[in-house]
């Protein structure tokens, strides 16, 4: 059928309405007319692709990978829209999810924009971390949005050059169910394997531990380890998160899921020594603690986020930077008792930081800063960094 198209909806999709139902509509952009077809059916709404697009909107440009696209690889979800549109839609849904699903006043969030990162490529070309799918075949690729089935490519537009040029994709990888490299800033890409899913990553070529400079300081994790995928992404991160907490001489702050240590490094060095700093992870290839050693008055557990804090007692600062599913009633409840007198909550999901920021409200606790940025460019995703103080202090 052939629909109007409306606002941006958060997962990559468009809404469109016709005779009541709602159509979540992929590959369109706000105020086009286009032809859909729909795909999977719901109770209250249907999922559909625009296969043909009648009026196109003043951002639509051509995708710059030829795998992007209706039927194709499902990666990237905003290849048809200019970079900087792609940053206003982004907007628009850390707005949305804000306001209808955490309460948040919208005056708070007047003006807010998604930036952009800076990056030599743009948007294409800062994807440092990829894990491809394996068919039976041995075969690699992505998949479609939605489905197993396999897209095979010869290159990914947003990886970096140095895995656009890597053989990785023209290999056969028999008996695996996918493989994965990382483009770190070690001379070599560190590449592994898993037999399926849910097994543990197998090292296969390159560094085993692989490093990733932030300033003077050189984190040192497993080729497995979390890190931010856009080479600009740390350091800004770090930054904006520095200047939201602005963090005093002999205060104690935590670093809660904390990674390879990236923000519990940067307090270390703010709060001074007579300050204190503590991280919590509970993935051994962080090596939070070997990457917290040269600071004195910093430290790491290797524990579950929600199962500790409750024992750790009254903090000044937290840095919170939980996994996509956010940190939950629990974690915030237990923030609440603590009493920081500043919450800075690195946010990958903006419905997930919205469901949060309602908890933190029931705790006493307003957001009071934000910032976010366009670090997956090309997708739907984006990283936003919100800044939570008490409301009686």
């Amino acid at each position: 059928m052939i629909v109007t198209v409306e606002d941006v909806a958060a997962g990559g999709h468009c809404v469109a309405r016709v005779d009541g139902e709602v159509y979540f509509v992929r590959h369109a952009l706000p105020g086009e007319t286009v032809r859909i077809e729909v795909g999977e059916r719901k109770k209250r709404f249907a999922f559909a692709d625009a296969v043909e697009i009648i009026e196109a909107s003043p951002d639509r440009v051509e995708p710059p990978c030829p795998y992007a696209g209706p039927g194709k690889c499902g990666g990237c979800d905003f290849q048809h829209a200019a970079p900087a549109a792609q940053r206003r839609l982004k907007a628009r849904v850390l707005t949305d999810q804000l306001t209808r699903i955490g309460g948040v006043d919208p005056a708070k969030l007047e003006g807010v924009e998604v930036e952009e990162l800076p990056w030599e490529e743009g948007a294409l070309g800062w994807r440092t971390r990829m894990q491809y799918a394996v068919d039976d075949a041995g075969r690699p690729g992505l998949r479609r949005h939605k489905s197993h089935d396999l897209i095979h490519i010869d290159r990914c537009a947003i990886a970096t050059e140095r895995i656009r040029e890597s053989d990785l994709l023209a290999k056969r990888w028999e008996g695996m169910g996918a493989v994965g490299v990382v483009d770190s800033n070690d001379d070599e890409l560190a590449v592994y394997t898993q037999l399926r899913r849910t097994a543990r990553p197998h090292h296969k070529s390159g560094p085993k531990l692989v490093h990733q400079n932030v300033g003077e300081h050189e984190f040192e994790l497993g080729f497995d380890g979390f890190w931010q995928v856009h080479p600009a992404a740390a350091p800004t991160f770090l930054a904006c998160a520095l200047d939201f907490l602005d963090p005093q001489e002999g205060e104690a702050a935590w670093d809660l899921y904390a990674g390879a240590g990236l923000f519990a490094a940067g307090l270390a060095a703010a709060v001074g020594d007579t300050g204190r700093v503590m991280a919590i992870e509970n993935a051994p290839s962080s090596r939070t603690a070997a990457n917290l050693a040269p600071y004195k008055n910093a430290g790491a557990l290797e524990s579950d986020v929600a199962s500790i804090i409750p024992d750790l007692g009254s903090i000044d600062l937290v840095v919170l930077d939980p996994p996509r599913s956010g940190a939950g009633p629990e974690v915030v409840v237990a923030l609440g008792e603590a009493r920081p007198r500043a919450i800075c909550y690195v946010a990958c999901d903006a419905g997930a930081l919205a469901r949060d920021a309602k908890d933190l409200a029931i705790e006493g606790y307003e957001l009071t800063r934000i910032r976010a940025f366009d670090a997956f460019p090309m997708t739907q995703h984006f990283e936003t960094i919100a800044l939570f103080e008490p409301v009686y202090r």
